[in-house]
């Protein structure tokens, strides 16, 4: 459309120069008749006149002059003798038109006429006057330019609207060919048999089909690339970085695809694999020792399925382990147990642990939901965690009901003969002070043993307790064999931490008792620290707050331990104020090349700082995490590195 213009704009150019050049020559050649016609009349009235001596010839020349302006257009008019002199002269009009000097300037047209009478007594000598002609030459050529115009312009608002016109049924028939090509996958062979309607959309099809071929390939070899890329970086995302075994992520996906939605019929075994001790040796040797733990779990389950054809392993959370046995009987299921069992024993025995892992096992079959099956073998763990160390269960379909009640039983067997007998361990773990800070304090960290003497895993102990109903009761003797155990061995110039389990701490009956026990010990109820975690805080705000208030009357204190892992705000640290809070040992480990977690501990820092809050880290096994937690004004440190865990003494 530019360059249409612009060419009708060239063509538009010189045609009006033309017509211009045109009008200027035919001026021209019409001026040089007139004047020539100007001068045969200016003869003829000349020699019509009688002849006259010099004498008369002066005296008629101004009587002359004026007869001869009035008869011809002159711009200039001059009557001279025989010698020269000019006898008359007229100058009736001096302005020329501007057709006129461009011919004057390019062609001179107007030139002098002379003519004379037969005695050459008299010479007329003028200029014509062809005003009035060019001013009709130049009309015309304002009506040709006006005329050359419009045929040269009016093409191009045409076409214009023309162009709009076609450019939008070229877009439909693209739009139409690209849809025709989405649809097939592929352009329609032969092209002339699908767009023979329309020879303007048949050529358009020849000329994109190479291109849209060629886009076609690419977006397939895109296509490729991207589901090659989101293949690993699902594969990534649902990797357990410890192990490398898939992770909960992963255990979903393929007990949905190959068990609870399976088109063909299918069955086996899911055995729940839980590493019992790797709290305590996260507390006692470290983190790193703790990863070693998770690996050589892994590793005896990975060698064990090796004669399981499809078996599979996969990591769950931090201590549980998935292993699906598929189109493995219940009896196969068991001597896989027994294997993993002795491999567990090994590793006890090498590493001096009180036990290594238990394991629930429960079949099932095709279409099991995977919550329901969780939830059973979830309570096959339970029971062989009520069993002897490293044990398995093999909860079988028929006893599901009876089983759950019969593992329950067991637990709540044990927590009772704990309690009959008073039977609880104490290790104290220390809280180094760091920077200016002198104040800390050492933690109480209880231990339970079955009836051969091996330590029962904490946490479960702990949270079979909580669901049975027996926390207050667990804690009432954790504390009481504490106040004990520090009267008894003369530490009551330390300051010590107890835990107390949030069941605990909301209620109202344990709170009576722990004020009343509180205000016996008189001035020793100051060195007390009492730490539950926040997301137990975040059970019952009014309780808690209740707790807290009465911690505070007494002269004793209180830690928000796990701190970080809930969504408590600093609005309720600022009305109930606690003493202390405890960054949880994730944000620790690591500490050094986070980046993240150093700038969330130094923003927690500084906001309970603000508040007169203390801050302590747990979890700390580095020279380097020690530096990185010093760095951040964190007030203490507690972790493998700075002391492990020990017997009260």
């Amino acid at each position: 459309m530019k360059r249409f213009t612009l060419l009708q704009f060239t063509l538009w150019l010189l045609a009006l120069c033309a017509a211009a050049m045109a009008n200027i020559m035919v001026f021209h050649s019409y001026g040089m008749h007139k004047q020539e016609a100007m001068q045969a009349q200016l003869q003829r009235f000349i020699d019509l006149q009688p002849s006259m001596n010099v004498e008369q010839v002066k005296e008629q020349a101004p009587l002359l002059a004026e007869q001869l302006v009035a008869l011809m257009p002159v711009q200039k008019l001059w009557l001279r003798d025989s010698n020269g002199e000019v006898l008359s002269s007229k100058t009736p009009r001096t302005e020329e038109s501007f057709l006129a000097q461009i011919s004057q300037l390019q062609f001179e047209t107007l030139r002098s006429q002379f003519a004379t009478s037969q005695d050459a007594e008299l010479r007329v000598e003028f200029v014509a006057d062809i005003n009035y002609m060019a001013s009709a030459f130049e009309q015309s050529l304002i009506y040709f330019a006006l005329v050359i115009t419009l045929v040269c312009f009016i093409p191009i608002a045409s076409l214009k609207t023309a162009y709009r016109g076609y450019r939008r049924r070229i877009a439909d028939i693209v739009s139409a060919i690209i849809d025709q090509f989405i649809t097939n996958n592929d352009m329609p062979e032969p092209i002339n048999r699908a767009f023979a309607d329309d020879s303007l959309k048949l050529k358009l099809a020849n000329q994109i089909s190479p291109a849209l071929n060629r886009l076609q390939a690419h977006l397939g070899l895109q296509i490729e690339n991207i589901a090659s890329s989101a293949l690993e970086i699902k594969k990534e995302a649902y990797k357990d970085v410890i192990t490398e075994l898939g992770n909960r992520n992963m255990f979903v996906e393929y007990y949905e695809r190959h068990i609870e939605h399976a088109s063909d019929d299918c069955f086996g075994c899911v055995a729940l694999v839980r590493g019992t001790e790797l709290q305590h040796i996260n507390q006692s040797k470290g983190y790193q020792q703790g990863d070693e733990y998770i690996r050589s779990i892994a590793d005896i389950l990975t060698a064990g399925i090796r004669n399981y054809g499809s078996a599979s392993v996969f990591r769950l959370n931090s201590s549980d382990f998935a292993v699906v046995l598929p189109n493995t009987p219940p009896k196969e299921a068991e001597r896989f147990a027994l294997q993993v069992q002795i491999k567990f024993n090994q590793y006890q025995k090498v590493y001096n642990l009180p036990s290594v892992a238990y394991i629930g096992i429960v079949p099932f079959e095709q279409h099991k939901p995977l919550s329901e099956l969780l939830a059973n073998v979830d309570i096959a763990m339970n029971i062989a965690q009520s069993k002897h160390a490293n044990a398995w269960h093999m909860l079988r379909a028929e006893d599901i009901s009876a089983s759950a009640v019969q593992g329950t039983q067991n637990w709540r067997k044990m927590i009772n003969e704990m309690l009959e007998k008073q039977a609880v361990d104490l290790a104290v773990q220390p809280i180094m002070p760091l920077g200016k800070s002198s104040v800390a304090y050492s933690e109480i960290q209880a231990r339970f043993r079955d009836e051969e003497g091996h330590i029962l895993p904490t946490s479960s102990f702990m949270a079979m307790a909580d669901q049975l109903g027996k926390s207050v009761d667990l804690d009432q003797m954790i504390i009481d064999h504490s106040l004990n155990a520090i009267k008894s061995k003369n530490l009551t110039a330390q300051y010590f931490g107890i835990n107390v389990s949030a069941a605990s701490a909301h209620d109202d009956k344990f709170m009576i008792w722990l004020e009343r026990r509180l205000i016996k010990e008189g001035d020793f109820a100051q060195r007390l620290v009492f730490e539950i975690s926040e997301l137990g805080l975040q059970r019952d705000i009014i309780s808690s707050k209740r707790f807290i208030s009465m911690l505070h009357r007494c002269g004793a204190r209180l830690t928000v331990e796990k701190f970080g892992v809930g969504l408590t705000s600093f609005k309720f640290f600022r009305e109930f104020k606690p003493d202390y809070i405890k960054m949880d040992s994730s944000y620790t480990r690591g500490l050094e090349d986070d980046k993240n977690n150093q700038y969330f501990m130094r923003l927690m820092v500084d906001l309970a700082h603000r508040i007169g809050v203390r801050v302590f880290a747990e979890g700390v096994e580095s020279l380097e995490e020690k530096q990185i937690i010093e760095q951040l004004c964190l007030d203490g440190a507690q972790g493998y590195f700075i002391e492990k865990p020990k017997e009260l003494h």
